[in-house]
């Protein structure tokens, strides 16, 4: 899996690309934890490219929630389709994140 990364002023948006899946999880959460560190928690996680999450997917999104949550952030993910969206809602692991539609409604809700 490519994680693409990119800054929008104090902003870190983390983009993976392909599945988040058991085999690239763990990077996808080493990756936002470090830039969690970087710049005081203000990572969005665009899931616009991650066309399904499977069990241990949905495990990081919750230990990512509360690794942030300990230092008083919240997870922002965008991005997310429909079958993500839903995954997210029926498991109970939608009221540890912050969602929007995208990037920019994102990273401005750092503002």
């Amino acid at each position: 899996m490519e994680i693409q990364q990119t800054n929008h002023g104090a902003v870190t948006v983390l983009k993976p690309i392909g599945p988040l899946c058991e085999e690239d999880a763990d990077a996808v959460k080493t990756q936002t934890i470090e830039a969690s560190a970087r710049n005081l928690g203000r990572v969005v996680l665009d899931a616009s490219a991650v066309p399904y999450i499977d069990s241990r997917g949905l495990e990081v999104l919750v230990e990512m929630a509360d690794a942030l949550s300990q230092g008083g952030q919240a997870l922002k993910l965008c991005g997310a389709n429909e079958v993500l969206r839903e995954v997210v809602e029926l498991t109970d692991v939608a009221p540890l994140l912050e969602q929007f539609p995208d990037v920019n409604a994102a990273v401005r809700s750092f503002l």
